[in-house]
Parts: structure tokens; C-alpha cells; sequence
């Protein structure tokens, strides 16, 4: 595959993960580097997984996959911003400072952000070329720009304090509603 595609492909498959990394960097509660490099561990390594997982699976599970990997990602964007627009209206300005990003959080966060991965690396198989490249330039611009988006976020949250919890909570449904809605109908 040629090296400009594969950039493409892993920027683009890194748009999620950076999305909601700039989103997490608004509200951190723990230490901001280490908040930052968990989740670009995280997202980073579930890319680069889900795109080997998805290779090898190649043609054999084509349609179970594509016929859930969108509502899997849908259901889980949409709980945990569902969950962080509740506790913006429900929870006291003290227990808000409080929170820290859990390991179940992460975890959700880094299956729903790497759906497509799997799918990419379904579609790389059938190209019937090493799969290493491709999942270490997957992984790596992934874990690269989840750094760079935890980074925006924090200096958003510094500016802005706790005010974008329920914009955040929005912001991860919509991007739920964009993986289904982009299987769905495109």
C-alpha cells in the first residue's frame, strides 16, 4: 500500500479518538500528562488491535461485522454522553471536581473509537499484503494525535473551566450518530 494512503487512512481512522481526546482534556480531574498518555496508549493500541483483529478476520466474518460494528460504537458513544450530559445537570460544581477518568471508561471509549479500524483492517485483508505496516502507522498516528487533542483540551478546559461538560456529553453522541448514520446510509 502506498505510504500516502496509509497516512491517510490512519489520520482518518484517528479523527475519533482525537475528537473525544480534546473533549476528555476539557474536563481532566487527574494529572493531565498521565490522563493524556493513558488514553493515547489506549486508543492508540485498540487501533492497531481492531485493524490486526479485523485483517484476520478478513472475508469470513465480512458480514456479521458489518452488520454490528456500527451499533456497537453508537451504543457505547451514546451512553457515556448521555451519562456525562447527566451528570452536568445533576451533580454539584465539588463532585464534578471530584471525577476522575475510570479504567471502564477508557476501556468504552477506546472499543467505540477503534469500530472502524476493524472494518479497515477487514478491508486490508483483502489486499492480501502484510498487515504490519498498516497497523503500526494506524497505531502510532492514533497515539500521536490523541496527545496532541488531550493537549488542546486542557488548555480549552483551562480556559473554560467546567463549563463544556454537557457540550462534551453532546459532542460524543453526535460522533455515535455519525459512525451509525455513515453504515447505515453511505
Amino acid at each position: 500500500m502506498p505510504t500516502g494512503s496509509l497516512m491517510l487512512i490512519a489520520v482518518g481512522l484517528s479523527m475519533d479518538a482525537f475528537a473525544v481526546s480534546v473533549n476528555k482534556g476539557v474536563f481532566s480531574r487527574q494529572s493531565k500528562a498521565l490522563q493524556a498518555l493513558t488514553l493515547a496508549v489506549f486508543f492508540g493500541s485498540f487501533q492497531a488491535l481492531m485493524a490486526l483483529t479485523g485483517w484476520s478476520l478478513g472475508s469470513l466474518a465480512h458480514d456479521l461485522v458489518s452488520t454490528l460494528d456500527h451499533w456497537v460504537a453508537f451504543v457505547l458513544l451514546a451512553a457515556i454522553g448521555g451519562k456525562m450530559m447527566y451528570e452536568a445537570l445533576s451533580r454539584t460544581e465539588a463532585a464534578r471536581y471530584a471525577g476522575v477518568l475510570g479504567l471502564c471508561t477508557v476501556l468504552a471509549l477506546s472499543i467505540a473509537t477503534s469500530i472502524d479500524a476493524l472494518a479497515v483492517g477487514i478491508g486490508l485483508s483483502f489486499l492480501q499484503s502484510s498487515i504490519l505496516d498498516p497497523v503500526a502507522v494506524i497505531g502510532l498516528t492514533t497515539f500521536l494525535l490523541t496527545l496532541i487533542g488531550s493537549a488542546i483540551g486542557q488548555f480549552l478546559g483551562s480556559l473554560a473551566g467546567n463549563r463544556f461538560e454537557f457540550l462534551g456529553g453532546v459532542i460524543l453522541i453526535a460522533i455515535g450518530f455519525k459512525i451509525l448514520i455513515g453504515h447505515l446510509y453511505f
